[in-house]
């Protein structure tokens, strides 16, 4: 019969190491490349914004035709802070429920040269949605070119945004990257260091073009700099063969220890991206669980058991053998009370 563990034998943790708005750096340990790999493709695919997604031309002049506009409409960043709210067209919903919004756009060129028809023509037809441009309306920052018109042209349209999330198209995807490394292991060999020629060692320090390693002056030997640096190119090894000292360098990769890098686009702040992929990697996790009991209850002529309550979904505890994700160094708390989020 399916039992679930009493105890979880990893508890995967995360360590800020740097947290921006737009950018983030975080240690991911103690799980497999598995999770790691999911983490990142649920962060691209299926964290939900919006998205312009229907485009109602009214009078188009320009050198650019109807979809080619559209298109570059749909690709426009909005702030997507509201999304989790929304529900996509195709979902059951009530007239409370949101589903889209409109922007209209109206602009005619009565001068001489060239206009730029920008993200700020964009004017919300339901601002109380709270879904604009990224830096709409910002005088520090520039905004979004859509395209270009001269006397006498003109671009009347209507745009329709509604919620979406990267399976269904790149634009709704809320990340620009979403990377992981595996933690190397670098370990140098002393004795072998030891029967080195100064010279050697220098050889060897500049045969690495990541840096990863230096000469120290002072002590004679060489050091690692930079363990991250590494681009796992070899050359470092190759050259240690070429001297003659095959074993000074050892050269491993961490297989339960990652580095993650992520880069909004701001449609969210990456906090928010990370926290919802943990959250939907979570439910996951246990609608599978859910669909092998079901399946070992069928196959055995038991009863289906109970669903699992909403109260399975709270990511600030751990659950029944759930295990717990450790948000590291305090710096910021990814789920409810104790930062914990129970995978």
């Amino acid at each position: 019969m399916y039992s679930r563990p009493s105890r979880n034998f990893r508890k995967p943790t995360i360590i800020i190491r740097r947290h921006e708005p737009d950018y983030m750096v975080f240690e991911l340990k103690n799980t497999d490349v598995s999770s790691a790999n999911a983490l990142r493709r649920v962060m691209i695919a299926e964290v939900p914004t919006i998205a312009i997604d229907l485009v109602e031309m009214e009078n188009n002049t320009t050198v650019l035709n109807d979809e080619f506009i559209a298109h570059r409409l749909g690709l426009l960043p909005l702030v997507s802070t509201e999304a989790t709210a929304w529900k996509r067209p195709f979902e059951w919903s009530n007239d409370a429920d949101m589903i889209e919004t409109a922007f209209s756009l109206d602009v005619t060129c009565n001068v001489d040269g060239v206009m730029d028809v920008t993200s700020n023509d964009l004017v919300p037809l339901n601002p109380e949605h709270r879904v604009f441009p990224v830096n709409y309306q910002n005088p520090d920052e520039k905004p979004i070119v859509i395209c270009k018109i001269r006397r006498g042209q003109q671009l009347k349209l209507v745009a329709r945004a509604r919620k979406g999330i990267g399976k269904d198209h790149a634009k709704f995807i809320p990340v620009a990257t979403a990377v992981f490394q595996y933690k190397p292991h670098i370990v140098l060999s002393h004795s072998a260091m030891a029967e080195m020629t100064e010279d050697e060692k220098k050889i060897f320090v500049n045969s690495d073009p990541s840096k990863t390693f230096k000469f120290n002056p002072v002590t004679r030997m060489i050091e690692v700099e930079n363990e991250e640096a590494y681009m796992y190119d070899e050359e470092c090894i190759i050259k240690a063969r070429e001297l003659g000292r095959p074993d000074l360098v050892t050269i491993t990769q961490l297989q339960d220890h990652f580095i993650f890098r992520v880069e909004g686009t701001g449609v969210l702040q990456v906090a928010d991206v990370v926290r919802q992929g943990i959250e939907i990697l979570h439910k996951k996790c246990l609608d599978l669980e859910a669909g092998v009991q079901e399946a070992l209850a069928v196959s055995k002529g038991q009863p289906l058991p109970a669903p699992p309550g909403e109260a399975a979904m709270d990511m600030g505890g751990v659950g029944p053998g759930g295990g717990g994700m450790d948000m590291g160094m305090g710096g910021m708390d990814m789920g409810g009370p104790g930062g914990g989020s129970s995978w």
